[in-house]
């Protein structure tokens, strides 16, 4: 691997990893949809300069594959990992999100699993409970909780949807340009009944500002740039990197509780992903 992989590689971990943390302080301004309206439409922004000189699709079928991942890859799950943080801390919601693939192995469970991955699947969902822990009166089951979960399903689905219709395609950069502006009029479509937020600050406007020009366009193009240069399987270890990323700066700059419990179900959460990921798929859009 090159130096300039290891790099982007690096900055991909760090952008996707702390996309939690700028949705934590966007909503001290912004409800959960503003964040997501916001997020999605300056995402494609990013994307719209990038994909310069590239065709966008024209035809109808590709574009009702496009609403079908824009809603459930962008739209359902910003909306939810938003509402889920309302009252779960961020590195909890970095943490959740790393269930992606157990859920996306779930999808497929109809087919039989292998001895490792269902040891897998038990192994990670096993963490997902002891992060909860609800048999504690302190557990962190809540609504908020479920949403996260439901985000990180959602991803699953997204993912086996677009890998049976949209992988391939080409003008790779125009058509992610086209999912994120399909998911930015998605998202709107919820602003008339979303309701009103707190009084906006300059920090929460920042926050989302970051989280839509980093968090969600550049990291688009970044995974896109290592599955390019260095294979799919590289570009999904990143994923390994992102709870580490929220847990860390959810601790260091919101002051969230560090738990051993927590620390330990992050670890057990990522064996079980392991286990259960005898191949490894990049997939984008994670957080």
């Amino acid at each position: 691997m090159t130096n300039a992989s290891w790099v982007r590689m690096v900055m991909l971990a760090l952008l996707w990893g702390s996309g939690f943390l700028w949705i934590k302080l966007a909503l001290a301004g912004l409800t959960p949809v503003q964040v997501t309206v916001v997020r999605c439409a300056l995402g494609a922004a990013v994307l719209l300069f990038l994909a310069r000189g590239q065709r966008f699709p024209r035809d109808l079928t590709t574009w009702r594959h496009l609403l079908v991942a824009a809603f459930f890859c962008n739209a359902l799950p910003f909306a939810l990992f938003a509402i889920g943080e309302q009252t779960v801390d961020s590195g909890v919601a970095g943490v959740l999100n790393a269930t992606t693939p157990l859920w996306a192995l779930l999808l497929t469970a109809r087919r039989g699993l292998q001895p490792r991955r269902l040891a897998g699947l038990l192994t990670g969902f096993t963490g997902v409970l002891l992060i909860f822990a609800p048999w504690r009166q302190s557990g962190l089951v809540s609504w908020g909780a479920v949403a996260i979960l439901g985000a990180a399903a959602s991803y699953a689905v997204a993912f086996a949807y677009m890998g049976r219709h949209l992988v391939g395609t080409s003008a790779p950069m125009a058509v992610s340009a086209a999912q994120l502006l399909a998911a930015t009029g998605l998202s709107a479509l919820a602003l008339p009944v979303s309701g009103t937020g707190p009084a906006i600050t300059a920090g929460a406007v920042v926050a989302v500002v970051v989280l839509g020009v980093f968090g969600t366009g550049a990291t688009f193009y970044l995974n896109f740039r290592i599955i390019a240069d260095e294979g799919a399987t590289s570009a999904a270890t990143v994923g390994y990197l992102l709870p580490v990323v929220s847990v860390a700066l959810g601790a260091a700059v919101l002051g969230e509780e560090l738990s051993t419990r927590v620390v330990l179900g992050m670890v057990v959460v990522l064996v079980g992903v392991g286990l259960a990921q005898a191949r490894v798929r990049a997939v984008s859009g994670a957080g």
